[in-house]
């Protein structure tokens, strides 16, 4: 089982478009998937129709007297499933400090629960809230592949280039980053200089931008991925494109 978090400092940049849309391509194209959604405002529980309501909260599941299995919940997509924000997500740092004295293992918790899943998920994917905090530490010891998503400004790439001397700090359990451009508008000049040069001069920086579009939008009226309703539009396309990226850095 692979995990891939969609992850950024910053909010408002397009993890949650990021983390549903990949989930819906990895199922559709055959792959068991799995979305937990670990931030609190449940935007991808609300996208995929289910209740955002974890039974003993966050407190009972990251200190493990409710196992992970027992929250888990269907969607209307065949093989993807969903592990619903509850409002106590906002607590999880406290959480995770008081069930796991040790800070190591507070550290590792969510890495052990998702070593808790069934055996038949290939992929699980974190929906994550935009912090620097235990939560995220957790997310970023726990996945092996972290797709940060990025505006074509400087100031965003700033926040990547921070985040990317966070995870080279870490002791052990570094994942592999993958930023992909978010939000892009190729009616600015900016943007387009940002999307042309920084794939050549940056490793680990993907070429694939997501436009600024209104059919993505439309998710939150829908609530469905937007290839589900939309695969033809140049956004599903673009996310198709980043799919692809993604399935060769995590063999099936």
């Amino acid at each position: 089982m692979k995990v891939v978090a969609s992850y950024n400092v910053k909010g408002g940049v397009g993890k949650t478009t990021a983390a549903v849309n990949l989930a819906y391509l990895a199922s559709a194209r055959g792959r068991r998937t799995l979305i937990w959604d670990l931030d609190p405002q449940g935007a991808a529980t609300y996208l995929f129709r289910v209740k955002p309501k974890v039974k003993g909260g966050s407190a009972k599941l990251v200190g493990g007297a409710r196992p992970v299995e027992a929250a888990l919940k269907g969607t209307d997509f065949h093989g993807l499933d969903l592990l619903p924000a509850d409002f106590t997500y906002r607590n999880m740092d406290l959480d995770l400090a008081r069930s796991h004295h040790k800070a190591g293992k507070a550290a590792r918790a969510l890495a052990r629960l998702l070593r808790d899943l069934p055996d038949d998920y290939d992929v699980v994917f974190l929906d994550t809230p935009p912090s620097l905090s235990l939560v995220s530490e957790n997310v970023l010891r726990a996945a092996d592949l972290v797709l940060v998503p990025i505006i074509p400004t400087v100031l965003a790439l700033r926040t990547f280039d921070q985040l990317a001397e966070f995870v080279d700090a870490l002791d052990r359990d570094r994942p592999r980053l993958r930023a992909f451009f978010s939000m892009a508008d190729r009616r600015k000049a900016l943007h387009r200089e940002i999307i042309a040069d920084l794939p050549r001069r940056r490793e680990g920086v993907s070429p694939t931008a997501i436009p600024a579009l209104s059919v993505i939008e439309q998710m939150a009226v829908r609530r469905a991925p937007l290839p589900a309703y939309a695969p033809n539009s140049p956004a599903a396309r673009a996310f198709e494109s980043l799919w692809s990226e993604i399935a060769e850095l995590l063999p099936a």
